[in-house]
């Protein structure tokens, strides 16, 4: 029997971005086991992996001791292969047969194709990829039913890990106003508001500028959860974030809403997927705003509604079933 070691990260979008090398191994390596390390965001999303014998959860800790912890868990093991997607030098002190540690990319790189490379794939990266049980699914079309009419669903993402990365609550207001209106794209279509929790910030607004439309609130559910109800979702708008990956990763139609984020790198990855961005590039946002993470307050305000709803509507028409 293999053993595989595999250590991602502890963002939930980076997670999901590494999690096609993961399916890859899944995928060639029939007969091993899997040890999963992860942070506590991320790993609910790793519960379903096949063959997994252990998830390992990194809670961050002063001084970096959560490396020592992640050590003192596994250097007992001897193992076939350790992955690292951290970059950092756990893996070199395990005992392993083999050690594949990401290295980043010194050019502007879609995060995916940097993740494919500690596999060597660059040119033909997996995807990533998202395990969901029949528990999830059903659960999923409990709280999104098949609606009368056909019906389908929008949904929406406002929030993001930083506040510089979202694009104004008034802005998100008017796209769905005009996008579901009867002469819009998705006339009538039922809106569902995606997000973490505490997220409450920024879709509260939007429900007060919109009273006369029902929502669907899914603030605040877990992680595999949300994953399945986006498969059933036939358009998600949302801001550069872990659930902009998550829907990518789920085959929804998605599209991102980019500024003060590198597109190139971080943009949702498929075909069935597309971004947009306002007339300013992010090396001039990147220039203008280096410690934007001290910025109080959004930095897509440059992002029209109607260049969304333009992509919005090239990407809906572009999926079409």
């Amino acid at each position: 029997m293999e053993r595989v070691l595999f250590i991602t990260s502890t963002r939930i979008g980076d997670a999901i971005i590494n999690s096609g090398v993961l399916n890859h191994l899944v995928e060639t390596r029939p007969e091993a086991q899997f040890t999963i390390a992860c942070g506590p965001l991320a790993a609910s999303l790793f519960a379903e992996v096949p063959r997994l014998e252990r998830l390992i959860v990194m809670r961050k800790k002063p001084m970096g001791r959560h490396w020592i912890d992640l050590w003192q868990e596994t250097v007992g093991t001897r193992w076939d292969l350790v992955v690292d997607m951290r970059c950092s030098a756990t893996a070199w002190t395990l005992r392993a047969e083999e050690r594949r540690i990401l290295k980043q990319a010194s050019t502007p790189t879609a995060k995916v194709i940097e993740a494919a490379s500690v596999l060597g794939l660059e040119t033909d990266p997996p995807a990533p990829r998202l395990w969901l049980s029949d528990a999830h699914r059903a659960e999923a079309h409990t709280r999104l039913p098949d609606l009368p009419d056909g019906l389908p669903y929008l949904a929406i993402c406002p929030s993001a890990s930083w506040i510089f990365k979202v694009w104004p609550a008034e802005k998100f207001a008017e796209f769905i106003l005009k996008f579901t209106a009867p002469d819009g794209v998705m006339p009538g279509a039922h809106i569902v508001m995606l997000g973490g929790p505490g997220d409450e910030k920024y879709a509260q607004p939007i429900y007060d500028a919109l009273p006369e439309l029902d929502f669907v609130d899914l603030l605040g559910l877990g992680l595999p959860e949300t994953a399945a109800c986006l498969e059933r979702v036939r358009l998600y708008v949302g801001n550069d974030s872990g659930l902009m990956h998550m829907s990518a990763a789920a085959g929804t139609p998605t599209l991102g809403l980019f500024g003060p984020s590198d597109d190139r790198c971080y943009g949702p990855w498929g075909d069935h997927c597309d971004l947009v961005r306002g007339p300013a590039s992010f090396e001039e946002i990147d220039s203008a705003h280096s410690d934007r993470r001290k910025h109080p307050e959004s930095l897509l305000a440059d992002l029209s509604v109607e260049t969304v709803y333009d992509a919005a509507k090239r990407l809906f028409e572009r999926t079409a079933k």
